[in-house]
């Protein structure tokens, strides 16, 4: 980390600011993939209190425990909407079990792969779309170079701190990144955009 700070600090005078003004993001890998997609999935959309009940309700309709997903399998999607899934995620939770029993989608080699590699991988996933598997890669896999550039709140952030007169386009995101020399620490310059946020008036 002490790596990245430098390298955008040297780099990029509005990073370097946030830098001074922010403490310096920790991002923590772990490797339980299956878990950290379908809690993805059901926390779509919702807030982090609803999110968390209903993933609550999900393992209590297993015996309290995270099912696998043999066991997904075996409920049906009325018993699945009954703790509050909607019918299409209670839909894509079950595709996420299907295509990792069939093989489609392997975690064991994963890590092997790179960060396009796994966008592509993982958005076979009914539900599963770019924005899940950016933040997967970040804050599962602790991939530090990842630019999530359709994040509204990047997006946001990236046009106050740079200045547009309008939300940047992803492309315009990309664009700030490479122009400020971001890579290869992506992720924490999106760390502290979405810091930069949480303290506006």
């Amino acid at each position: 980390m002490d790596n990245a700070l430098r390298h955008l600090t040297s780099n990029d005078p509005v990073m370097a600011d946030l830098i001074v003004r922010f403490p310096a993001p920790s991002f923590t890998p772990h490797s339980n993939y299956y878990h950290e997609l379908v809690s993805s999935i059901i926390s779509q959309q919702l807030s982090v209190k609803a999110a968390k009940t209903i993933e609550t309700r999900f393992k209590e309709l297993f015996g309290g425990s995270f099912p696998s997903p043999e066991q997904i399998l075996q409920k049906e999607i009325e018993e699945l909407r009954s703790i509050g899934l909607s019918r299409p995620k209670a839909n894509y939770i079950q595709d996420l079990a299907r295509n990792i029993i069939d093989g489609s989608v392997d975690f064991s080699t994963i890590d092997t792969l790179t960060n396009d590699e796994i966008i592509t991988e993982l958005t076979k996933v009914k539900g599963v779309g770019q924005w899940t598997v950016h933040m997967f890669l970040m804050f599962c896999m602790g991939r530090l170079d990842v630019l999530p550039v359709g994040d509204l709140g990047i997006r946001n952030g990236v046009g106050i701190l740079y200045e547009f007169q309008h939300i940047p386009t992803p492309e315009e995101i990309a664009t700030v990144a490479t122009v400020n020399h971001w890579h290869p620490y992506e992720s924490v310059a999106s760390w502290y955009i979405w810091r930069s946020l949480e303290n506006k008036s």
